[in-house]
């Protein structure tokens, strides 16, 4: 079952270059940031054990129906839902959820091309500061070694407050990003991918070394491999739960879109294995990268959300070559963000290709263009505006600036919707023969698939999203 041509009129050059422009739409901020985030204030293993769980359980399972239907729609992730609802000739309105997705990638790339701005003010800083140790003839000094340790975590909050580097930051993040796109899918994104990824895995794995050598490493393993059962809760599982489908790009329209570049003759459900693998492979990693060092400073692996921005600096200035390495792994960070944003982005592009009939590179620019204006108000939201409360008159967001709404409505109540309606949609919708032929699944591994996406999926889909709504029920009041 052939659908009509790409949505772009592009594909993927190879088998290869799909897998690492998915692999890179998966590996963002949520695995090098939030992965570890989450992991420190849960507890570490009994979480990371639930995390994996759901991975294999749930979040392949979805990658493969995302890929599966962007591959036989051929198209943006609206209209591919569209065609292969018309294929198994149920209702075209289920194209609302493949339409949420797009909306989502429109709205995570507001704020999050936000948050890539501190990484890369990081960049900044740390090459200063790298160039200022060679020049003193110390080039494995520890990192902003002329600062006190108890001032580097004011450089967030100067920063927030310094609104034109703010703001810089913030523009010159969405420029490169909306420049690969604008230069399509072969000459752009798969350019990107081909090129950023194996240097982006290069450097984890070397920064995972160094850790590993000069950090408690052993602790490090015992944190994130040793289950502590008592501190499993609701609260814990629902979290593992939410990272393990979010965390790869599933319900942003990215996946399907990308799938609509993939040929015939690729087999989809070994490469969905190899995308769920790999990002799975980067959050594991990323923690024993991040907390031997953290260990071996004597820091709080429950720091939070402030760990990588505040508390890793803080980490560097007491290692050895703590300037070198804090330079790579904010490069490694800036990596991981852009080729996240570069997805989400396309994502929105694709579909307004399609509907308006527009050139790629003017379309890149002004969908850019647009993400860019309401990113200057999540960045204003940190300090000149941060008493404006869009969405006051919902409960839920009665205390949520700019930036925070858009977040929380996004990974509270558009992503869980859109997943749940993917699950829905592929489990008891579309056409049974149309799925298996997409999918290349036979017998019991194909039986077992549909289970968990008919069954498994929306439920947990479900609970993600009620928790999220009504967290006094799992006591996160």
């Amino acid at each position: 079952m052939a659908g009509p041509a790409a949505p772009t009129g592009e594909g993927w050059s190879s088998r290869t270059a799909f897998i690492l422009a998915a692999v890179g739409a998966a590996v963002g901020l949520g695995n090098i940031w939030r992965f570890p985030t989450l992991a420190g204030e849960n507890g570490g293993g009994a979480f990371v054990l639930v995390y994996i769980s759901c991975i294999i359980l749930i979040g392949l399972p979805m990658v493969l129906s995302e890929v599966l239907i962007g591959r036989h729609g051929r198209s943006d992730a609206f209209h591919s839902v569209v065609k292969v609802a018309e294929d198994s000739n149920v209702s075209k309105n289920w194209g609302i959820f493949g339409g949420i997705g797009i909306l989502n990638a429109f709205l995570i790339l507001t704020f999050y091309s936000v948050v890539a701005g501190w990484v890369m003010y990081y960049v900044g800083v740390m090459s200063v500061d790298l160039v200022g140790a060679i020049f003193s003839g110390d080039p494995f000094a520890g990192a902003l070694a002329s600062e006190n340790p108890e001032t580097i975590p004011s450089r967030m909050t100067d920063l927030f407050g310094n609104i034109p580097l703010l703001l810089g930051m913030h523009t010159l993040f969405m420029v490169v990003s909306i420049w690969i796109v604008a230069r399509g899918v072969t000459d752009g994104i798969e350019k990107a991918a081909t090129y950023l990824m194996p240097t982006f895995f290069v450097l984890l794995v070397l920064i995972t070394l160094y850790g590993a050598f000069t950090g408690e490493f052993a602790k490090a393993l015992s944190f994130l491999f040793t289950p502590d059962f008592s501190k499993l809760s609701p609260a814990v599982v629902n979290d593992a739960l939410g990272q393990a489908l979010f965390s790869m790009s599933v319900a942003s329209a990215a996946l399907i879109t990308y799938g609509g570049y993939v040929s015939r003759e690729t087999n989809l459900a070994p490469t969905a294995g190899m995308i769920a693998f790999a990002d799975t492979g980067v959050a594991l990693l990323a923690g024993l990268m991040i907390f031997p060092i953290v260990f071996a400073v004597g820091l709080d692996v429950a720091a939070g959300p402030t760990l990588v921005f505040q508390s890793l600096p803080i980490a560097f200035h007491n290692m050895p070559a703590g300037s070198l390495v804090g330079l790579l792994f904010f490069v490694l960070i800036f990596f991981a963000a852009l080729t996240s944003s570069i997805s989400l982005l396309e994502g929105v592009v694709a579909w307004a290709m399609r509907r308006f009939e527009w050139g790629r590179g003017f379309t890149a620019w002004l969908v850019g263009g647009v993400i860019f204006l309401i990113g200057i108000a999540c960045a204003l939201s940190l300090n000149v505006w941060s008493d404006i409360r869009p969405l006051g008159f919902i409960p839920l967001f009665e205390d949520k600036n700019i930036f925070d709404a858009i977040d929380d409505l996004v990974s509270k109540i558009l992503l869980p919707v859109t997943a749940f309606l993917t699950a829905v949609f592929i489990g008891w919708r579309a056409d049974k023969k149309l799925v298996k032929e997409e999918t290349g699944l036979e017998g019991a591994m194909f039986g077992l698939w549909r289970f968990l996406i008919a069954w498994l999926a929306p439920l947990a889909v479900a609970m993600i999203f009620v928790f999220a709504v009504f967290p006094n029920l799992i006591g996160q009041g």
